[in-house]
């Protein structure tokens, strides 16, 4: 019999399917952008002639790395705003923002990454440096989760919002009975809503850049937690035209003209959009005292953080997308969220369904409400690279409760798997130092030498596949994507080691040779 023409063979490599048994193959076959065999290279070559036989050098292969909570278009969006990561002192945030006004001016001076938790003293900045510095230009600098910034004063006067200003589900905070510029969950959205947006070109641009990064650290699938209409149109237009090429599972907000074109109309699956699920958000964040607590903060008495949006809201947005056939995602950090949701999540769900409704993040839990996840088939969507992000200090903002949060292994057993994203642009891009934390429990220096509550670590096996096949599975797409078996897309990486031999703390040296979407190398050389 005559081998079969197709595509491409890759060969000579140490090939991880990531399938039920986690099988290891030497050759992979490639024809119309999909997996059509796997195996030895010998027996590949005797039934398969491919166009271009590909030597992988020995290196090992891996499914296509999936981010199952990210902010794909904040995160193109963030590219060209002034880069506040790792600033060691609000100061150092502002010139950071003085310079990139002086190389690239905007009408608004916008950044994003500042961590006040990373700062001697852990204090809060305030506005008068930006007054200074901007006396005329509006600025908004956002902290590192999303759920808090700074605004000047020309901001402020834009948006409209002086010390009578209030606004559910947020916080202006006030010093001396003067706004000092900090704006909690909610009361951003105020200021937001008077930032002129990029037109087309520059958001398309942005996310041609944010596509390349993906692809540079081995992701080919990303979930956008929460996007509006306009945002899903130019994903499908830049889908349709070919220029991206990036698989995205986008959340819709919960907004009337997502729900009018897209929920009325069923779920939207193609190659490379899927559109079935809606995101809300219960709470806030630790980091800003805004995830919501069941007992007050332990380094804030009274403060038991913030409820975003009404019970009732929240209530009606599961039925509409329950009667659209639509998945509910949640976010969720504190422990009285998690309860909230998971009442909610529990009055539309019955034992063994699986629409797998998510709780993002998942963070704190109170042990009673741990095996509702489990009863009602209820997905904890989780970042391990926040519990490494946070560890410093978020013993601070819970006290003993710190043994109730990031139960990885624990939430691990309730349904058997789980999916593991970075939230992205919170946490670096790179899956592997997701994949780091979850098994090592230490930040990128090391720290601390034991790991961080390891009775929750991930095993490597574990971790690998809560970045592939399982974050695959949480976006109902595990049948064309997330393992490498046949039938299923051509979505693969090479990495220079192997994630399931290589000395821990060589793992975060590990480099992408290539990146391949539907058998097309769109990174490396």
């Amino acid at each position: 019999m005559n081998p079969t023409k197709i595509d491409l063979v890759l060969r000579n490599v140490k090939l991880y399917t990531v399938n039920s048994a986690f099988e290891v193959a030497g050759a992979m076959a490639v024809h119309d952008g999909r997996i059509v065999d796997v195996g030895p290279a010998e027996a590949l070559l005797e039934r398969w002639a491919p166009d271009q036989a590909v030597d992988g050098g020995g290196h090992c292969v891996y499914p296509g790395f999936i981010d199952a909570h990210s902010h794909l278009l904040g995160y193109s969006a963030k590219l060209g705003m002034a880069d506040l990561v790792g600033a060691r002192s609000w100061a150092e945030a502002v010139e950071r923002v003085r310079e990139q006004q002086r190389c690239h001016p905007t009408p608004w001076a916008l950044g994003r990454g500042w961590d006040q938790n990373a700062w001697p003293g852990q204090a809060y900045p305030t506005r008068e440096r930006l007054d200074q510095a901007f006396q005329d230009q509006p600025v908004m600098l956002v902290r590192v989760d999303g759920h808090a910034a700074v605004a000047n004063g020309a901001a402020l006067v834009l948006a409209g919002l002086d010390e009578g200003t209030r606004v559910p589900g947020g916080d202006l905070f006030q010093a001396a009975a003067r706004l000092t510029g900090v704006l909690i969950d909610n009361a951003i959205d105020l200021v937001k809503r008077v930032i002129p947006p990029p037109d087309r070109a520059t958001r398309e641009e942005a996310l041609l850049a944010a596509q390349a990064n993906c692809f540079a650290v081995g992701l080919t699938s990303v979930c956008d937690a929460g996007i509006d209409l306009d945002d899903a149109l130019l994903l499908e237009g830049m889908h349709r035209d070919g220029r991206l090429k990036l698989r995205v599972y986008a959340m819709l907000n919960p907004t009337e003209e997502n729900e009018a074109h897209f929920l009325a109309k069923g779920i939207h699956v193609t190659d490379r959009l899927t559109i079935r699920c809606v995101k809300t958000y219960a709470d806030g964040a630790l980091g800003s005292r805004g995830a919501l607590l069941l007992a007050p903060y332990s380094d804030d008495a009274g403060n038991r953080g913030l409820q975003l949006a009404p019970t009732e809201v929240l209530e009606d947005i599961c039925r509409r997308a329950a009667r659209a056939g639509y998945q509910v995602a949640t976010h969720c950090i504190g422990d009285a969220a998690v309860r909230l949701m998971l009442g909610i999540y529990g009055r539309h769900l019955e034992p063994g369904n699986d629409a797998r409704w998510r709780l993002e993040h998942a963070q704190t839990i109170d042990p009673e409400d741990l095996p509702v996840f489990g009863a009602k088939g209820i997905v904890p969507s989780v970042q391990t690279t926040h519990a490494t992000s946070d560890m410093k200090w978020a013993a601070e903002r819970l006290g003993p409760r710190i043994r109730t949060a990031y139960r990885y292994q624990e939430l691990l057993a309730q349904n058997g798997w789980l999916p593991n994203g970075s939230d992205f642009p919170v946490e670096d891009i790179n899956p592997l130092q997701g994949f780091y934390a979850g098994v090592a429990r230490k930040d990128l220096q090391g720290w601390p030498e034991g790991g961080f509550q390891m009775e929750n670590a991930l095993t490597r096996e574990q971790a690998l596949r809560a970045m592939t096949i399982w974050a695959a599975r949480a976006n109902f797409e595990e049948d064309s994507r997330g393992s490498l078996e046949p039938g299923k897309w051509a979505d693969f990486v090479i990495l220079d080691r192997d994630l399931m031999e290589a000395p821990e703390g060589e793992l975060l040296a590990a480099r992408v040779l290539a990146t391949f979407s539907a058998g097309e190398q769109v990174y490396g050389g």
